[in-house]
C-alpha cells in the first residue's frame, strides 16, 4: 500500500488493516489504528508507520480512545520467511529479553549491526524498540487486569529496572501505571488473566473444538468450552486456560516463572492463529466453487497452531497411519513414561505433566518405546535431531530449510513435514494435498496456487467440508 490508499482506509475507518500500519497525527502528537473513531485529521497533518515501534521512536504516544497498542499482530509476520520476518517473530516471542540483541542476531544468521540496519530500513525501529514496545504492551494488560505488583508487572514484562517500566509506559501512554490500574476492574485471583485480541469473525468453539478431539492427556482437557494444557517454557513450566471472551479470547495463565509471561501469550496466540486476517482469507475463496460456500457457511474458520514445534513434530509422528482418537492413546502413553510431572502446586484437573522433551525421547532405547519397531526408530532419530539442533523449528526459524530437514529423516514423508510447517511453524500457506481427508473432499485436482497464501485454511476448510 502507498500512503494515499492507506489515508483511504483510515478515512473508512477499516478495521482489517489495524495492526498492518499505524496512523500518527502530527498536531497531536498521537498515533492511532486504522479504524480509530476519532474524528479523521486532514491528510497533511497525516504520518504512517509498519510498527507502534516506529511511530514511539518518532516520538508519538498511543491514543487513549481506540488504544492501538492492542490491536492485534500484524499477519504479514505469518507469511514473510525473509529475516525481517523471522526476527519479528522470535521478538514477539520474548528472544531479546532473553538473551539480548546478539542471541537474536545470531538466531538469524547475522550481525548485530546488519540485523539493526535491516530492522530500522524496514519498520522504522531497530530490535530494542520493538522489543520495548512488546514489553509495554504485556506491561499494560497486566497492570489493567490483574492485581499483580508493580515491581513484579515490571519484570514479567521483560524490564530490566521498574525505573524503566515507569518511564517507558509514561513515554507510550502519557499516563504512569498506577493512573492505568485505578481506572480497571481486577479480577482478584492469583492466577494472571489476560484480554487477548483477535479479528472478526472468529469461530472459536470450532477451534477449540480441534483441539479437544486431540487432547493430550495428562497434558491437556477440553471441557464446557474451556482448553487447558500446560506449557513448556524458557525459566519453566505453565498452564495456560483459554476460552471466550466478549471480543476477546480469555487467557488465564499459571506460571512457574512471571518472566516467561511474553512468551506464553505468544504461544497461546500462535496456538489459536489469532494473529489471522479472516477477512482477506474470505476474500479468497469467496468466488471459488470447491471452497466458497464452506467458507461462506464457516466465517472466522483459522488455522491451529501449536505452542511447543517439537512436541507437534512429535505427535505427528505417532499420528502416522492411525486414527486421531489413537494417536492421543499413544502419545498419552508416551507422557506416562517419559513426561515431566508438573509441581503440585501447579497441578490443576486433568493436567499432570509437561510433554516429554527431545533429550529425554533421544535416550529413549527404541526396543521401550510403545510403538512399532519402524515407528519407534523414526520417533527416537526425530527426537535426536531436535535434542542437538539439527532441526530447528524454533519460532525464528526458515521453513524451508526446517521442512527438508525433516524430509530428511528415516520415517519422515512429505504429509508429515508438511503438517509440522502448517500447524509447529504456523506457515499459512501448505497445502496437505496427500492427506486422505483432502484427497476425500477434492472433487478433481485442483490448481492450488489460486489459494494461495493461504492454503492452510483451504486444508481446513476441506477437512470442516466432510
Amino acid at each position: 500500500m502507498d500512503d494515499e490508499q492507506r489515508y483511504r482506509a483510515v478515512h473508512g475507518r477499516d478495521s482489517r488493516f489495524d495492526g498492518m500500519f499505524y496512523t500518527a497525527v502530527r498536531t497531536t502528537g498521537v498515533y492511532c489504528r486504522p479504524s480509530c473513531p476519532a474524528r479523521t485529521p486532514q491528510r497533511r497533518n497525516v504520518d504512517f508507520y509498519p510498527t507502534a515501534a516506529a511511530a514511539q521512536e518518532a516520538g508519538f504516544r498511543a491514543c487513549k480512545r481506540c488504544r492501538p497498542e492492542l490491536t492485534p499482530g500484524s499477519p504479514e509476520w505469518n507469511i514473510r520467511a525473509d529475516v525481517v520476518g523471522r526476527a519479528m517473530r522470535l521478538i514477539q516471542d520474548g528472544a531479546v529479553d532473553r538473551g539480548g540483541v546478539g542471541e537474536l542476531a545470531s538466531s538469524v544468521g547475522y550481525s548485530e549491526r546488519q540485523l539493526n540496519r535491516l530492522l530500522t530500513a524496514e519498520l522504522g525501529a531497530g530490535p530494542l524498540a520493538l522489543a520495548r514496545t512488546e514489553r509495554a504492551r504485556t506491561a499494560r494488560t497486566l497492570v489493567e487486569t490483574t492485581d499483580m505488583p508493580m515491581t513484579d508487572i515490571a519484570f514479567a514484562a521483560g524490564f530490566a529496572s521498574v525505573r524503566q517500566f515507569n518511564e517507558t509506559m509514561r513515554a507510550m501512554f502519557d499516563r504512569a501505571p498506577t493512573e492505568m490500574r485505578g481506572r480497571a476492574v481486577r479480577p482478584g485471583s492469583d492466577t494472571i488473566t489476560l484480554r487477548l485480541a483477535y479479528r472478526q469473525p472468529f469461530d472459536l468453539d470450532r477451534l477449540l473444538e480441534f483441539l479437544g478431539a486431540r487432547a493430550v492427556p495428562g497434558v491437556e482437557e477440553y471441557a464446557g468450552g474451556v482448553y487447558r494444557r500446560t506449557l513448556r517454557l524458557p525459566h519453566g513450566p505453565g498452564i495456560a486456560e483459554l476460552s471466550a471472551g466478549r471480543g476477546h479470547v480469555l487467557c488465564r495463565l499459571r506460571l512457574a516463572d512471571t518472566r516467561d509471561l511474553t512468551g506464553a501469550v505468544r504461544r497461546c496466540r500462535r496456538l489459536l492463529d489469532l494473529d489471522a486476517d479472516p477477512q482477506a482469507v474470505a476474500e479468497t475463496f469467496a468466488g471459488d466453487p470447491l471452497l466458497g460456500p464452506t467458507a461462506a457457511r464457516l466465517p472466522g474458520l483459522r488455522s491451529p497452531g501449536h505452542p511447543d514445534p517439537a512436541e507437534l513434530a512429535v505427535r505427528a509422528v505417532l499420528g502416522q497411519q492411525v486414527s486421531v482418537a489413537a494417536a492421543r492413546t499413544l502419545a498419552g502413553r508416551l507422557v506416562g513414561a517419559y513426561g515431566e510431572p508438573l509441581a503440585p502446586e501447579l497441578r490443576t484437573g486433568g493436567l499432570t505433566h509437561l510433554f516429554p522433551a527431545p533429550e529425554a525421547l533421544a535416550a529413549v532405547p527404541p526396543g521401550e518405546l510403545p510403538l512399532t519397531r519402524a515407528r519407534s526408530a523414526t520417533l527416537t532419530g526425530l527426537a535426536a535431531a531436535l535434542a542437538s539442533g539439527r532441526v530447528d523449528l524454533g519460532p525464528g526459524c526458515d521453513r524451508d530449510e526446517a521442512q527438508v530437514r525433516l524430509r530428511e529423516l528415516r520415517g519422515i514423508g512429505p504429509w508429515t513435514a508438511s503438517y509440522v510447517r502448517m500447524r509447529g511453524l504456523g506457515d499459512p500457506d501448505v497445502f496437505l494435498g496427500t492427506d486422505l481427508g483432502v484427497r476425500k473432499a477434492l472433487a478433481g485436482t485442483p490448481d492450488d496456487r489460486a489459494w494461495s497464501p493461504w492454503r492452510s485454511y483451504a486444508t481446513h476448510l476441506l477437512w470442516a467440508s466432510l
